[in-house]
């Protein structure tokens, strides 16, 4: 069973992929800021993560780059409301897979992750 970190600080969205993942058959371990997103990373092995970008005590980009030195073959989501260019780029260049912006349709971030865990295998 594939492994996804999910670190979001929206509640709402949080159970909503979260719900939408499990019902996929994904094992989902949760974070709700950058700080316990951090730790997760230390913790535990995933196979993909999917991270917002505006968090408290540490953003998504500050994810993507742990993320990318500890575990480099994790694949990783960007999911996030910042739409402009600049910061779609930057977090490809600093490692991020993919890049979905909200707000999404299930459908949508279900064939985003699926895509990217095929990669992996």
């Amino acid at each position: 069973m594939d492994r996804i970190l999910l670190v979001e600080d929206n509640a709402v969205i949080l159970k909503t992929v979260q719900f939408i993942l499990n019902k996929q058959g994904y094992e989902v371990v949760i974070a709700t800021n950058g700080k316990e997103g951090l730790e997760a990373l230390d913790r535990e092995h995933f196979d993909l993560m999917i991270t917002d970008l505006m968090m408290p005590f540490a953003n998504g980009m500050e994810l993507v780059e742990a993320i990318r030195l500890k575990a480099p073959d994790t694949r990783i989501l960007v999911l996030s409301a910042v739409q402009n260019e600049e910061t779609v780029t930057d977090s490809f260049d600093i490692g991020a897979n993919d890049y979905l912006k909200k707000p999404f349709t299930p459908g949508e971030l279900v064939s985003r992750v699926k895509r990217l865990l095929a990669v992996k295998q």
